[in-house]
Order: structure tokens, then sequence, then C-alpha cells
């Protein structure tokens, strides 16, 4: 998703919530707005359970009436085969259709939570994406949707059938003798008394943490192979494989608890479930009675018969159960993920009068009692370069952040042409600031389609001009199709490749106002120095730069020194080089670093100096 196509969704009002809208709701409201369609799966199967039953009881008359005394009714025989034969296709049809249209309905069904997701994501802060593990995201949008499709699909047809054909087959028993039905059904009364066992706190938070023990694995893998070259590069594969390990562990050590909790219950709902159990628990009773001459012995067949039909949809009910609460573990994830709050937008947005950037008292924290920037007050003039400077953990990628709107602070405001950034709409905001960060994604699109991403109409000239002035156009002329050439599929970059591919892409969207987080980190010098050319070449554009290279803080008009989320120094380089303070021991000890590396490689240190 690019910046336009971002603001756009942005830009549109949040509809009110729908009766059907996963927001806000349990697994209940899930099948809501397809409640017709839910209905049709559901009698359609009914239907098709009870006809099931015809065959099983076309062989039980056809028993009964070939064991009676006396001679064969052959039309009634003919009549129980032609209703069991009919049984049978009433059976196919009705289940094939349920099941049809349950899975037409499941396609809609994850067709909407991903539109629902997508149009969510489009409109949360950017921000939050950097506080989130991708393998979870990923899992939410990905794994957790796909977990309905039991529930749409297969779980309806499970639990009509163990609920209507038991009680189809009890009352067509008790008809017959109901104390060999009541006998019948102790096998049933076991399993089921085993059920809440499967379902206490205990059982839940096992399987919680189950859920929980995958989603760290996905996040673990995830992290793995996006940094293996550089855990290779570094020799830190043994440190990067232990996460993995570790991951890998904690799961296999909460399956062996869960199972070790469930094991015994699963094995005693099997064993009072299966067949030899079932026909052991009939023939004990029915030869009880048989015996005692309250049974005819005809009668004992439909028992040992349908005695096995009760406990088969039985069997199936515990995985429908099992389907029901991974179901409902799945949507409470994808409702936590469609609740976050959207970036608001204002009702009436004003336009910015000019670009001048101003931050007043702005504070910003994370998480509630731990600022991360505190008190910034900072102007950023029109056709000016300002850098920001200071320790690792400083608050520097935050302040920056502020700007493009990833977030909103605590307290304070950030204006931009005398409008709070707040009463801005995200489109006009994105036609203003444009971003380039350290951390560049491409899209797998071809590679002027890249670079025109903000502006999707721009003509092929004004593509190249901007590749050509961030120092990417040679190499990209070197690709199998040049500008045509798709990422990822046909080609790939190098991370400085990629950066200036970036840094093409704002140069074209001339946006008034550019943030820059370390956005040339990964180019040489002469890249950096074409690109500095280009932005000091833009007129009146806003720049506010993290620096971390001498040429950039001495190229820049202000420099802002950040230290524990505060600024402790501000102005012009040479005039805070004169000051002897914190700023002018980072100089220092950035140009003593870059001296012992010049010795090392056996060169001539050279550096601008503050201006």
């Amino acid at each position: 998703m690019n910046a336009t196509d971002l603001a756009e969704a942005r830009e549109r009002p949040t509809p009110p919530p729908e009766a059907g809208s996963a927001a806000g709701q349990s697994l209940a409201g899930l099948l809501r707005p397809h409640l017709r369609s839910f209905a049709a799966v559901v009698i359609l199967q009914v239907i098709g359970a009870v006809a099931g039953l015809a065959p099983l009881l076309a062989v039980v008359e056809l028993g009964r009436a070939l064991l009676a005394p006396g001679p064969i009714d052959h039309g009634h025989v003919w009549s129980v085969v032609v209703v069991g034969a009919a049984g049978l296709f009433v059976r196919l049809l009705f289940t094939a259709a349920s099941s049809g249209i349950g899975h037409l309905l499941d396609g809609r069904v994850q067709l909407s939570f991903r539109r629902q997701l997508a149009a969510r994501l489009g409109r949360v802060p950017i921000g939050w994406f950097s506080r989130r593990r991708t393998g979870e995201l990923a899992k939410v949008v990905g794994q957790d949707v796909s977990a309905v499709h039991p529930f749409i699909a297969h779980t309806p047809g499970e639990l009509v059938a163990a609920f209507v054909v038991p009680l189809v087959s009890l009352i067509y028993l008790f008809t017959i003798d109901w104390r060999l039905t009541l006998i019948t059904l102790i096998p049933v009364v076991l399993a089921v008394a085993l059920v809440p066992l499967m379902m206490t706190p205990t059982r839940l938070r096992e399987q919680e943490e189950f859920d929980a023990a995958m989603g760290r694995i996905a996040s673990s893998v995830v992290e793995f192979v996006q940094g293996i070259s550089v855990v290779k590069a570094f020799g830190g594969a043994g440190r990067a494989h232990r996460r993995f390990r570790t991951a890998t562990d904690d799961f296999v050590g909460i399956f062996y608890r869960w199972v070790r909790g469930v094991s015994v219950i699963a094995a005693g709902m099997q064993l009072a479930l299966s067949p030899p159990f079932v026909l052991l628990v009939v023939l004990i009773g029915g030869a009880a009675l048989i015996t005692t001459g309250g049974l005819p012995p005809a009668d004992l067949l439909p028992f040992l018969l349908l005695g096995l039909g009760l406990t088969a949809p039985v069997a199936a009910l515990g995985h429908g159960f099992d389907e029901l609460q991974a179901a409902r573990r799945a949507a409470g994830r994808i409702r936590d993920v469609l609740e976050v709050a959207p970036l608001p937008e204002p009702a009436h947005p004003i336009a910015p009068q000019g670009h001048r950037v101003e931050l007043r008292d702005v504070r910003f924290g994370y998480e509630a009692g731990h600022e991360v920037l505190r008190g910034i007050d900072l102007v950023l003039e029109p056709g000016t370069v300002t850098a920001i400077v200071g320790p690792s953990g400083s608050g520097k990628s935050t302040l920056v952040q502020l700007l493009p709107r990833f977030f909103d602070p605590t307290h304070g405001s950030v204006v931009l042409g005398g409008v709070d950034l707040r009463e801005l709409g995200s489109r006009e905001l994105y036609r203003t600031v444009s971003f380039v960060f350290q951390d560049v994604r491409l899209l797998r699109a071809s590679v002027a389609d890249n670079i025109a991403l903000a502006v999707p109409h721009a003509d092929r000239d004004d593509v190249v001009r901007a590749a050509r002035t961030a120092n990417i156009h040679d190499r990209i002329l070197e690709l199998p199709r040049g500008y045509d050439t798709v990422l990822g599929e046909e080609a790939g970059l190098s991370g400085g490749e990629a950066q200036r591919i970036a840094l093409a892409r704002a140069l074209l969207a001339a946006t008034p106002v550019l943030v820059l987080d370390e956005a040339t980190a990964f180019a040489d010098p002469q890249t950096e120095q074409a690109v500095r050319r280009a932005l000091a070449a833009q007129g009146d554009r806003t720049i506010l730069v993290i620096a971390h290279r001498l040429e950039t803080v001495a190229d820049a008009d202000t420099v802002v020194m950040l230290d524990n989320g505060a600024i402790v120094e501000q102005g012009r380089p040479a005039e805070l080089l004169a000051q002897n303070g914190k700023f002018a021991a980072f100089w220092r000890s950035h140009r003593s670093a870059i001296a012992d590396e010049t010795e090392t490689r056996g060169g001539v240190l050279q550096g601008d100096e503050p201006r």
C-alpha cells in the first residue's frame, strides 16, 4: 500500500458497525450477515442426516420381516428396500448441497474478514505496525482467518448429525423396547460425562498457551529468515538459532503438558464410544432381556445397528467442539486487530497555509508512565535542513515519525502550515509530507512503479530524472528489463540500492516537507553527496533528517541535539561546536572514529567543517 492509497483509505469515513462486523463482537456475531445461507446449510444437513437413517432402518425392518414367523410379505420387503435406497439418495443429494453451500459461505465469510482487516490496517496509525511482531500479525490475517473454515464448512454438519441422528434413533428404539434403549445409552452417557473435563479452566488455559507458543514460533522464524544474512555475516547463527530453539522447546513443553492433561480423558471417551464396547453393552443387556423372555430375539437387531449409529456422531461432537473453540480463539484475535482504534480523522479538514513545521511542547510515550519525548519545542522553516543528532535511544526516530503522523503526541501538538496535524486530512498530509526510512520495503512491482508509487501517473521521463538524481539510473539499466523489471521476481536489489529507489520515489513526489530517518545509511559517499546536492536544490522544501555522517551535519542549517528525549542543544553547526558542549563532543567522537577507520585502511581523513 503506497502513501496515496493509505491516505485515500484513511480519508474515507469509518462506516457504522454492521450487524455482522466482527469488531466488537464475539464468534456468535460471525454469521449474522449470512444468516440465510447458514440456515440453509443447517436445514439441508438435517434433512440429509435424517434421510441417512433410512438405509439402517430398512436393514432393521428387513431383518425383522425375514425373521418373523409365517410367510414372507414380498411386497413389504420390496417397499422397505425402495425406501432405504431413496433415503440413501436423498442423504447424498442434501448433504452434498449442504456442503457446497457451506463452502461458498465459508469463502464469503473469510473474504469479509480479510476485507475488514485490510480496511482496518489501512486506517490504523502506521507506527502501530512497528510495535507488533510480523509473525503474529501474519498469523491473524492468514491462519486465524483460515481457522474459521472448519466451523463454517464442516462443524454444522457434524453438530447436526450429533444431535439429530441420535434423537431420531432414540425415538425409534423407544418404540421397540425402552429398557434396552436405556442400556444402549450407557456408552454415550459415559462419554458425554467426560466432556466437561475437557473444558475446565486449566484445559482452556493450556490451549491458549499452545496458541501463544505457536505464535512465538512463527515470529522467531520470520525474524530469523529476515535477518539471516546479517546473522551469518557476523557469526551470530548460534544465537539466532537459539531463539528459535527456545521457542520450539517452550512449545514442546506446553504441548506435552496439554497432552498429559487430556490423554486419559480422551482415551476414556474413545473406549466408551468404540464399537466393541458398544456391542458388548448391547449384547449383555439384550441377552439378559431375551433369556428372561422380555424381548423377542429379532428385536435385538435394531439396537445392534443403531447403537453404533448413536456413538459415531457423539464421537464427532468432540471434534466439533474443538473446532468451535479454535474458531472462537481465532475470532478473538481477529477482533483484537479490528478493534484497534483508527487514526482519528477531522470531520472538517483544514488546509495548511504554507509548510512551516512547529513542534509545540511535544511529549510522547509508547507506554503510559514512560515518556520517550519530553517537552520538544522546535521550528522547521521552509527551505532549511534540520539535522537531528544524539545517542542511541535519545528519541530521534520517534521525533521524526511524528511529522508523517505515524503517532499523535500524547501532549502538545505538531503544526504544519499553522494547522495541527490532527486537523489536517490524511490525503492532504501525504501530499505535503513524504518520508524515507532506513528500513526500506519495495513492492513486487516494476522499478518504475516503485519509484512512481506516490505519483502513479508520472511519465517515464520524470521517473528517470528522479532515478538519476538518486544515483540509481545506471544500476536500473543493468537489470533484465530496465525500468520494467519486476523486483522480487526478475531481480533483487541490495540494501543501498533499495534506499536509492526510495529516495528517487521521495524526490519524484516533490512534497514540500521531507523526512529522512538514516535514509542514506547504506549509500556510498558519492550517492550521498549527489542526494545532498539534489535536496539542496529543492528550493523552499523543509527537510528533517536524522544524521550520523558528519557531512550531513555540516550541511544542515540547524542541528538539534537530543538526549534522553529532550533537546539539550540547538543551533547552527559552527555555533554549537564553538560552545564546546554535547554536540562538540559528539562531533569530536565521530571525527575520531572516522580517523581511526581511515588510518586502518591507509587513507587520509577528509571531512567538511561545520558552517
